[in-house]
């Protein structure tokens, strides 16, 4: 199966893409969250950025202060749900 064939997939593509040529993106942060998960899940993860789960609050506070609680979780959510998906189907 390819990683897009699950919920969030998409986003877990684009997060190893930026985080091999160094980008600091919400998608590169949610996959250096996610790294050691998704490692055990077999998956190739270059290595991440230091701290990605302050990285990430940092980012989306700059765009939106009131909301980037609300927003972080709802990314941290599809994370989940791809990293729960792929369980499933190994």
């Amino acid at each position: 199966m390819e990683l897009t064939d699950f919920p969030g997939g998409d986003l877990i593509v684009a997060g190893l893409d930026d985080l091999m040529l160094g980008r600091e993106t919400i998608a590169s942060l949610l996959v250096s969250i996610g790294a050691p998960r998704l490692r055990r899940l077999g998956h190739i993860v270059p290595q991440g950025f230091p701290q990605p789960e302050q990285r990430l609050y940092a980012l989306l506070a700059d765009g939106e202060p009131d909301a980037a609680h609300s927003r972080y979780n709802a990314w941290v959510r599809r994370l989940v749900s791809f990293e729960r998906a792929a369980e499933c189907a190994r």
